[in-house]
């Protein structure tokens, strides 16, 4: 066993299950999409993304410790009388994915300090395949119990990236089409960020904007904690907004290749 906090990773996973059962009767049916209110972060939610919240919720009520939720559809939510600690979920990341039946979307739970400044543990799993990746702060990432890092290169030319730049701010993204050897999207940012991680990317660039806390908060602590580095998208420090209607770009990367890549910004 590893040295992730096995109380957070036994929560986490009881959340994923949980999501995982509310939704696998609607996973790549037309009902599955079909809008059923605006979410508090400003986005239409579909009814895939309200079955998935409400089973994680309910777990973490059970869980009877007072805490502070941040999730995609329901804002901000506190359990009991003093949190002490804030849970930021997107308790589906890649919702038309999952609509459609492309095996590419997750759960993703983060937790950390009241007001976000440090978060402790990450989880992202994937809710198609068998892909759970965790990472506690200080004490490295993990993908089905074994220790993840960043891929090695270092060369533009070599790089296999995930940019996004499409419709918004598409001429800053355009050197970096240019000179990478691949360019993959695959719709989940989360999963994404976990695939740098894990060395199956090198880098990720979002600079649309459009990016909210729960989409990142997990993913960029087990990034960082795989040797990867995230900045913004001036290669400041990243920081998590303290609400859903907020949004940040981001530059992530192996570490290796980051400068390289602001640069072609």
């Amino acid at each position: 066993m590893n040295s992730a906090d096995s109380s957070l990773l036994k929560l986490s996973r009881e959340a994923f299950r949980a999501a995982s059962d509310s939704i696998s009767d609607l996973t790549g049916t037309d009902a599955a999409g079909i809008i059923v209110r605006m979410g508090a972060d400003g986005t239409p939610t579909a009814k895939i993304d309200i079955a998935a919240e409400d089973a994680i919720v309910e777990v973490l009520k059970a869980d009877g410790r007072s805490m502070r939720i941040i999730s995609e559809e329901l804002g901000e939510r506190i359990l009991g009388n003093s949190p002490e600690f804030s849970v930021v979920i997107d308790p589906l990341d890649g919702t038309y994915n999952a609509s459609v039946g492309i095996p590419f979307y997750n759960v993703s739970i983060a937790v950390a300090s009241l007001n976000l400044s440090y978060v402790k543990f990450g989880y992202v799993s994937n809710l198609a395949l068998c892909e759970e990746y965790y990472a506690e702060a200080g004490k490295g990432a993990y993908l089905n119990g074994k220790r993840v890092k960043t891929s090695m290169n270092s060369e533009l030319r070599e790089l296999c990236v995930c940019v996004y730049g499409y419709r918004q701010n598409v001429e800053r993204t355009r050197k970096i089409y240019k000179n990478v050897r691949r360019v993959r999207l695959f719709g989940s940012v989360a999963l994404e960020l976990c695939y740098v991680a894990s060395g199956r990317l090198d880098a990720l660039v979002d600079v649309r904007r459009a990016l909210r806390v729960t989409d990142v908060a997990a993913g960029q602590l087990i990034l960082t904690e795989a040797g990867g580095l995230v900045t913004d998208g001036g290669g400041n420090s990243l920081k998590l907004p303290d609400n859903v209607t907020s949004r940040v770009e981001i530059v992530a990367s192996n570490g290796r290749v980051h400068e390289k890549l602001l640069k072609l910004l």
